[in-house]
């Protein structure tokens, strides 16, 4: 990371939210034609066409290749306007440690509690009941279509589960919100605060949840962390794999045993849970920075030394 942009991160975050927007666009159009012309449907019933149980299928493909054009394109087309290596730039580095990935394991799992604690804290914010009535409406659709998206009967249900609902995500949405936005506001601001902080809030915000806000708001933030002292994408990507596989590992194992599984959606836990989350993600953190160092200086040294850079990969003594 570090190379020299051609163009300005202003430039970069306005080319990054017109092709966010074209993506949109984009993936609707050709989701909505594609429905309508397999399933011989007006164009207008095809999202709901997709709920049903017999379309589960058409419905995963289609979700990833919405994730891909909505989220994976446009962070890398602005980086490869940017940059002579695009990749690099957004992260996708093979430097890494054990300890490193062992501490991201121990800071996701700490996340999710942190994570449900603020789910409690946004249930208790006080809005007006007109809103919040608006908000459980939404909230029902997000759970409604994320549960037809989960439908597992069997392993191989699972696996695609997995795929559709932790991996892709894991990917794009860590591509464009950490590769892109944070990368770009950190620059822009710079400042790490600031831009960890405004891409967390718009990486909440773009899922439409409002009771589900400040849980994305704070594991958007853990993420950002994560993504600044690292400078490793992949990561990030693991962490938010972890995060999503498990709520779907949840759901799996409730449908298994013929229970509901509705309170697998339930991002809810006491809030004094997320206090102790906290001081576990500041050691954590602690730890993190301190092995993100080691790895930036092996680093460093190989790149003055022209020396090749995966002897250096994988483990730390």
């Amino acid at each position: 990371m570090n190379e020299k942009s051609v163009i300005g991160y202003g430039s970069q975050f306005a080319i990054l939210l017109g092709l966010l927007g074209v993506g949109f666009i984009l993936s609707g159009l050709v989701m909505g034609l594609v429905t309508a012309q397999l399933l011989n449907l007006p164009m207008h019933k095809a999202g709901e066409a997709l709920l049903k149980p017999e379309n589960i299928q058409l419905a995963r493909v289609f979700n990833v290749v919405a994730s891909f054009i909505i989220f994976f394109v446009p962070a890398w087309a602005v980086a490869k306007i940017s940059y002579k290596k695009p990749f690099q730039e957004m992260g996708f580095s093979a430097n890494g440690s054990r300890n490193q990935w062992l501490v991201v394991i121990f800071i996701s799992v700490s996340a999710l509690f942190l994570s449900g604690a603020l789910g409690a804290l946004n249930e208790i914010i006080p809005m007006p009941a007109a809103f919040l009535k608006k908000a459980r409406e939404i909230e029902a659709q997000y759970k409604q279509s994320m549960l037809a998206m989960a439908t597992m009967r069997n392993g191989m249900d699972y696996l695609l589960s997995l795929l559709v609902i932790a991996i892709a995500p894991a990917i794009f949405e860590e591509v464009l919100f950490r590769g892109g936005v944070q990368r770009i506001l950190v620059g822009y601001t710079k400042s790490a605060f600031w831009g960890i902080l405004i891409s967390s809030i718009i990486f909440s915000a773009i899922h439409g949840s409002y009771f589900g806000f400040l849980p994305r708001v704070g594991l958007g933030i853990v993420l950002g962390l994560l993504y600044y002292q690292s400078k490793n994408i992949w990561l990030n990507i693991a962490m938010h794999f972890i995060n999503n596989g498990i709520v779907v590992t949840q759901l799996y194992i409730l449908n298994r045993m013929k229970k509901p599984i509705e309170k697998a959606m339930d991002e809810t836990m006491p809030m004094w849970i997320g206090l102790i989350a906290i001081a576990f993600l500041v050691a954590a953190f602690k730890a993190f920075k301190n092995e993100s160092k080691k790895i930036a200086a092996k680093t460093d040294l190989v790149r003055a030394t022209n020396q090749p850079e995966t002897q250096f990969n994988s483990t730390e003594e």
